[in-house]
């Protein structure tokens, strides 16, 4: 058997890497499978990319289309042009999606425009939020694929209200929480946290990436002077996008009281979130880790497509509203927040699972 897998973004890295171990176990028992690994590019800063290769213990893609930056249009253009290009050269028994980004939808219509098995890791999760792009993505995909593999009963209930046939899904779990129990040994501490005088539990990790949040300066500089006026003290660690930073400096918005580093590595990243008091985040993925980590989550959304961490992990849906986000910020600092819990099947396998499932399939 042999799989095409897709990787585009960070995310997907993180998600790719465990299916590649499982793989490789497989081939190591004398299993007859093999995989190529497409690297779209639509990363491609080293800090967005290649580290998550090194430090997941990737290997090196056999090709890298490298897409980069461009409109929404221009990069599905140019994502659908190379992988088609490379499918023809290439044959495959199927292709491996994951996710929700760019790379996802635009390698999963090359796919099934070339009549080829399609698999989607992810499948189901829904916002039901047109007005973002990853919506459409995962509706888009949905619509196409073949093979369905869920991280929750919700999901699968979402594909089942979507006409899917019962026997094209499989609940295998979250191979994103994969990565994060394998690699948990090997957290690194950021070089800031010494200079910085960092302690552990004693500042809040803050990532904003979404153009609601973002990209109008008087809403970015509400949302941060929110925060650091109810941070009861706590250091403020930011990873922060260049593109925000430039919003921040363009606009001279107060950022003295939040520490803004750049993009970090899978590693050093995960340290921080887990030796966090808190992550305030407009992130889904984030919310995911968290809730393994039993980390208090406050997200900026209205929604979310993941809503298993709220109703048993650890992250809460705040909003848009200061208003809402003082209220929750007060609950966290007088140690209310809610415990939280791992939902069914995020215990390290779900990677394992797919390959088995595939190998069935299609021997």
């Amino acid at each position: 058997m042999h799989i095409t897998l897709v990787a585009g973004t960070r995310p997907n890295f993180v998600k790719i890497s465990p299916l590649i171990h499982a793989i490789q176990k497989q081939k190591e028992l004398g299993v007859s499978i093999d995989f190529n690994l497409v690297h779209t590019g639509q990363h491609y800063d080293t800090s967005m990319s290649d580290s998550f290769f090194t430090q997941l213990n990737i290997p090196q893609p056999t090709i890298n289309l490298e897409v980069g930056s461009g409109t929404q249009a221009e990069q599905t253009g140019n994502i659908m042009l190379g992988f088609e290009k490379f499918l023809t050269n290439n044959p495959t028994d199927l292709v491996l999606v994951v996710g929700d980004v760019t790379s996802t939808m635009a390698c999963a219509i090359v796919a099934k425009k070339l009549n080829l098995k399609l698999a989607h890791v992810e499948g189901g999760i829904r916002s039901y939020d047109m007005s973002m792009p990853e919506e459409i993505n995962r509706k888009v995909t949905d619509s196409i694929t073949d093979l369905f593999f869920t991280t929750s009963s919700v999901a699968t209930k979402n594909l089942l209200n979507e006409g899917i046939r019962e026997d094209q899904i499989f609940f295998v779990g979250n191979v994103m929480i994969d990565s994060l129990l394998k690699n948990k040994p090997f957290f690194k501490e950021p070089s800031f946290f010494q200079n910085q005088g960092i302690a552990s539990k004693e500042y809040f990790t803050l990532t904003l990436h979404r153009p609601s949040n973002v990209d109008d300066p008087d809403n970015l500089n509400m949302i941060l002077k929110t925060i650091q006026e109810n941070s009861n003290g706590k250091k403020i660690i930011f990873p922060i996008h260049p593109r925000t930073q430039k919003i921040i400096e363009q606009h001279s918005i107060n950022v003295e009281q939040i520490v803004c580093v750049p993009p970090l590595s899978y590693l050093e990243f995960n340290y921080l979130v887990s030796n966090s008091f808190a992550v305030i985040t407009d992130s889904g993925g984030i919310t995911e880790e968290t809730t393994v980590m039993g980390i208090p989550c406050l997200t900026l959304r209205n929604n979310t497509e993941r809503p298993e961490t709220v109703t048993i992990g650890t992250n809460v849906l705040v909003g848009t509203s200061t208003d809402n986000l003082i209220k929750h910020l007060s609950i966290l600092q007088e140690g209310k927040w809610k415990k939280g819990g791992i939902p069914e099947l995020w215990d390290g396998n779900a990677s394992n699972r797919i390959i088995n499932h595939l190998l069935t399939l299609f021997n």
